[in-house]
């Protein structure tokens, strides 16, 4: 599970690692765990950016979780770039087969990721993952293999099971 983290305050408010949410992102972040419980998508583990907006955003997601799972904040997600993401989920998400990963969309990282890793899906969802994943947004994404063989963003037949975002009006397909 790649999730965005929720809204947040702009730039110019706070500096970026900082950068708390706004009010718009203190109310979807909840709606994310809501969609992911309902879903039955439960992560065994989270790694999340210690950027401030990431941190508020997993805090937020997890008060809707029936289990909570630990939560891992690695220094090497904050504005990482894809491949430094496959490297921590490879580390971290050995041995484990539902990992969430909340990550940045400034920087374009776990966008990226996303578009990477799915090779295949439904193409309505898949086009819209092209577009974009927005703030608080989810891309549910089946790999075969495990965490651990996961050595750059290049090369994955990955499956976009779901794409969900609480500012889409449209419901979630899988």
């Amino acid at each position: 599970m790649l999730v965005r983290h929720a809204k947040a305050v702009p730039k110019r408010v706070a500096e970026d690692f900082e950068r708390s949410l706004s009010d718009r992102g203190r109310a979807d972040a909840p709606a994310t765990g809501r969609w992911l419980a309902e879903s039955g998508f439960e992560p065994h583990l989270v790694l999340c950016s210690p950027a401030r907006r990431t941190r508020e955003t997993w805090e937020l997601i997890a008060t809707a979780l029936p289990d909570v799972p630990p939560a891992v904040y690695d220094d090497r997600l904050y504005n990482a770039v894809p491949d430094a993401l496959v490297t921590v989920l490879a580390e971290h998400g050995a041995g484990l087969s539902h990992v969430m990963l909340v990550g940045h969309g400034h920087n374009a990282g776990i966008h990226e990721l996303a578009t990477s890793l799915c090779a295949a899906g439904p193409p309505g969802l898949l086009e819209r993952l092209r577009e974009e994943l927005p703030t608080s947004g989810v891309a549910v994404v089946d790999l075969t293999g495990g965490w651990a063989d996961l050595t750059s963003c290049d090369g994955h037949d990955g499956y976009l099971r779901a794409l969900w975002a609480p500012d889409r009006r449209e419901p979630p397909l899988k």
